[in-house]
């Protein structure tokens, strides 16, 4: 393929942003959930971010206090948010966190 055909490819594409798909509740706390069971921050904070995307970042910055950039920030793979600003943004995203003891056979 030549340069050309793939710039004109380039122009043709948009990046995929999977908060387009979880526009319910159910299905936001489900994904916060599979996150959590990762036990990875990164996956958590990105799961987060997807979620507040989802119901828009405006209304979260504004519910928490928080700007939208140090959100933007915190809230993707690369982040590394506070344990504040996770529970502000759980609250915002009026949500649920829930501790269950492990199978002891697992």
């Amino acid at each position: 393929m030549t340069k050309f055909n793939m710039q004109k490819l380039r122009e043709q594409t948009t990046p995929f942003d999977a908060s387009e798909y979880i526009d319910d509740p159910g299905t936001q706390a489900e994904l916060l959930s599979d996150a959590l069971a990762s036990g990875k921050a990164r996956v958590i904070a990105h799961a987060l971010g997807m979620i507040a995307r989802a119901r828009g970042m405006s209304d979260i910055a504004r519910t928490t206090g928080l700007s939208r950039g140090s959100l933007y920030a915190a809230l993707n793979e690369e982040g590394n948010p506070s344990l504040d600003t996770v529970m502000k943004v759980i609250a915002a995203l009026e949500l649920e966190l829930r501790a269950d003891a492990k199978d002891a056979a697992a």
